[in-house]
Parts: C-alpha cells; sequence; structure tokens
C-alpha cells in the first residue's frame, strides 16, 4: 500500500513538505495573477495544486528566464525542500529552484537572506535526456487523471520518435520505397 496519498498535505498550493521525498521536475503549464499576498499563481503540469514561488525564488525566475512570464510556458523547473528557510525567525523549510531549463551555464543569484545579509544562489542548468523524460512522464502518468494522460502519451510518442531519429533508428519518409532510388539506381 502506497502511503503517499494519506500524507498529502490539505493544501491549495505546493507546500515544501510536498518535496520532502526528493526533488522534483515539472513543466511548467500557465502562470496567472495571484492575490496581494501570494502575487503569482504557477500551474505545474504534473501536480494537482499550483506553485506558488515567495518572493526569492521569484527573482531567480525573473534573473534567470527574464521578466515575461508567458515566455516560462513549457519550460522545465526542478524544485526540492530547503529546511534551511526559516521564517518569522525559525526554521520551517520552504520550496527552492534547483534547476531550470533555458539556461546555458549555471546561474548565480544574489538575493537577501535575512535583514541587511544577502548570499549568492545557484541554479544549474536543467539538462534532460529523452530517456530521463520518458521515464518521468511514465512515474506520472501512474496518478494522472484521463485528461493528462492523454498528452503524456503524446509527449511519449514523440520523444520516443525523437530518440530514435538521435540513434538513426528512423526510416527516412524523404526516400521512397523504390529500389532502383534508394540502391543509387539512375531513374
Amino acid at each position: 500500500m502506497d502511503l503517499s496519498d494519506t500524507i498529502a498535505p490539505t493544501s491549495d498550493q505546493l507546500d515544501a513538505v510536498d518535496l520532502l521525498g526528493g526533488p522534483r521536475t515539472f513543466t511548467i503549464e500557465k502562470v496567472s495573477k495571484g492575490n496581494a499576498e501570494q502575487p503569482v499563481n504557477i500551474k505545474l503540469a504534473e501536480f494537482p495544486r499550483v506553485w506558488r514561488p515567495g518572493k526569492s525564488m521569484r527573482r531567480v525566475l525573473v534573473a534567470c528566464w527574464g521578466p515575461d512570464a508567458a515566455t516560462y510556458v513549457g519550460r522545465r523547473v526542478t524544485l526540492y525542500c530547503d529546511t534551511s528557510v526559516r521564517f518569522g525567525g525559525q526554521e520551517v523549510g520552504g520550496t527552492r529552484i534547483s534547476h531550470l531549463s533555458h539556461l546555458e551555464k549555471r546561474k548565480q543569484v544574489p538575493l537577501l537572506v535575512s535583514r541587511g545579509k544577502s548570499a549568492m544562489f545557484v541554479v544549474q542548468p536543467l539538462v534532460e535526456t529523452p530517456e530521463s523524460r520518458v521515464a518521468d512522464l511514465r512515474n506520472e502518468w501512474k496518478t494522472a487523471d484521463p485528461e493528462r494522460r492523454k498528452v503524456i502519451e503524446r509527449e511519449v510518442a514523440a520523444l520516443t520518435d525523437q530518440a530514435k531519429a538521435e540513434a538513426g533508428e528512423l526510416d527516412d519518409p524523404t526516400l521512397p520505397d523504390d529500389p532502383d532510388l534508394t540502391a543509387g539506381g539512375e531513374a
């Protein structure tokens, strides 16, 4: 019996405790405006609740990807639980970014860590192979709703074709099945 569902928080957003099992990589599906306290909602394709990044992680996103949130759709982010995050003087844990797609190289972003004190936050480029992405999607498929399963199946098929093409295992669609043309004979 998988106890994962029984320990899920009763929250309308992704919480740091959702990442206690280890870092997870997500695809950004939509970015929308939130409220005054939590101004950004990021819909993650692989998670049922929105991610509401704190100010520091919003600064990281803007420093790495720019201010236009419309460009974030389809990009990938790896999130983890940082147990050293402090709030109200106590370590309560928080959601942090470790990797982002669409980065050429690692990026250092200066962030405030406490009043008057800053530190460099490092984000690594997210490099995925078609095989690792397919493995992630197959795991997600197990708990996805029927609509998301269809999207996953299409993406897995496209990634599988991409991997085959890179390995030279796909038939060349530009050549007809004419033996004279494929054997180098004259037409």
